[in-house]
């Protein structure tokens, strides 16, 4: 299985991830969302285990056929805020760049599913000069977001040439990249991958996405040692997901994980509203709750802030569990505090 991404409902099966008999199933979704689970996370799944967390991310479901109301192909209206294509401009000061609509794995719950695949376009050509013009003559761009898909499946050199063309707009001081490459593929970060992210005079981030401390594998952890060992610093996002990360010690054991491999804990994310996705989500109440209890549980620098983002594109806005009252302010544990009235929040 080593070095084989999965992407038939044939390999799930021939992989013992499926019985024969979802075969159907597993063709039936294939034709409207993508699959691809690659050699590093399908060697973490245990197929005898229903409720297997890696499983449950990447391997089809019968009810992403399902669409509940409120659902929409573009959950976060990137469309709507895209001046030119590859680019989401919805906060004044940072902007997106979906550099590629493809993917090394396919979350089953992603919210931009409906465009990305694998034959997913890449900008190229005048789309990509379109692009950088934009960033170019927009002065209050402080910030680039390099997104998709996942820009780390492209090679060292198509990096390279982002990079240094980013480096070259003297308004942009910030260039941050957001990936689930080095837990799902790991071996794609070599030297030369590291190298092709340095930006002389640029603070360069990288965002990892990962929903479950089981993705850090002894290869994964070492990619992440070397980004970080390059300098660069990591932040985490991780999505709620019901059945798979929406208990205290799941989340608890996660953003411990990330701490230890130097992946500051960012964003917990409610899940969109893609299509075919309800199964997978939690009510926000949960979230809170959740949050709640990790509050005094884990250190400061563990705890992301759970944050929706607005149905439409209206943005991000944090949702978290609220310690005041009139007067009073709750501690950790749950006990009510007097607080001064002129204070109170």
């Amino acid at each position: 299985m080593t070095g084989r991404t999965l992407r038939q409902p044939a390999e799930l099966i021939e992989a013992g991830f499926a019985d024969e008999n979802r075969r159907t199933e597993f063709e039936t979704i294939a034709q409207r969302y993508s699959i691809a689970i690659t050699s590093a996370m399908a060697e973490l799944i245990d197929p005898s285990d229903p409720y297997d967390p890696i499983a449950l991310q990447f391997i089809p479901d019968a009810r992403e056929l399902v669409e509940t109301p409120g659902e929409t192909a573009d959950p976060i209206g990137d469309d709507t805020h895209s001046p030119v294509e590859g680019i989401v401009h919805r906060y004044p000061d940072r902007a997106l760049l979906k550099i590629v609509h493809a993917c090394p794995v396919y979350c089953r719950f992603c919210f931009r599913r409906e465009t990305v695949g694998p034959g997913g376009d890449f900008l190229t050509g005048e789309k990509i000069d379109a692009a950088f013009d934009y960033i170019a003559r927009t002065p209050q761009l402080w910030e680039i977001i390099i997104t998709g898909g996942d820009p780390f499946i492209l090679a060292p050199r198509r990096l390279k040439e982002i990079t240094e063309r980013l480096a070259t707009i003297d308004h942009v001081k910030v260039i941050r990249w957001h990936s689930r490459v080095p837990l799902v593929e790991p071996e794609r970060v070599t030297n030369e991958f590291v190298a092709a992210l340095r930006a002389p005079g640029k603070a360069v981030w990288i965002s990892i996405h990962s929903n479950h401390a089981r993705e850090f594998s002894d290869a994964g952890c070492a990619a992440i040692a070397k980004l970080a060992d390059a300098g660069f610093p990591l932040v985490g996002q991780t999505v709620l997901l019901r059945g798979i990360n929406d208990e205290t010690a799941t989340l608890d054991a996660l953003f411990r994980t990330m701490v230890e491999n130097r992946i500051k804990p960012y964003y917990l994310h409610q899940g969109d509203y893609a299509p075919g996705t309800a199964h997978r989500r939690t009510s926000l109440a949960q979230g809170q709750a959740l949050m709640r209890d990790l509050r005094g549980r884990l250190s400061g620098i563990a705890q992301p802030t759970y944050i929706l983002d607005i149905p439409g594109g209206a943005g991000k806005v944090p949702v978290g569990p609220s310690y005041c009252g009139e007067g009073t302010v709750e501690d950790p544990n749950g006990t009510i505090h007097p607080y001064p009235p002129n204070e109170a929040c």
